[in-house]
């Protein structure tokens, strides 16, 4: 299983914690230090489209306008954190964020 996140949100650590005391093996990949590449992002992209993108973020408003009209990949491209987080995938199973719907998603 891997979480990608980055290791300051709130989030990917209430994930990382729980789904670990479920005994799930996590890998996490942060992705300011080890950001994805174009084809790393196109799975992701397939799955959840623009709702990877997350616009009520601080990244978001402090984008220009030419990035902010551009497509998802050239946005998560740019500025990875601009992800929705945490995005968890394991043997091709992915969820997006951690509200109840993703948590029941890995059993918790």
């Amino acid at each position: 299983m891997i979480l990608y996140g980055i290791p300051t949100c709130d989030s990917c650590k209430k994930a990382h914690k729980a789904l670990e005391a479920a005994g799930h093996d996590v890998t996490f990949r942060d992705l300011r230090a080890d950001p994805l590449s174009e084809a790393e992002w196109a799975p992701f992209i397939t799955e959840f489209g623009d709702n990877l993108v997350n616009r009520k973020s601080t990244t978001w408003r402090g984008l220009s306008d030419w990035l902010r009209e551009s497509e998802t990949d050239a946005q998560l491209l740019a500025q990875p954190t601009l992800m929705k987080r945490p995005l968890i995938t394991d043997d091709g199973k992915m969820t997006l964020g951690w509200e109840a719907d993703a948590q029941a998603a890995w059993g918790l």
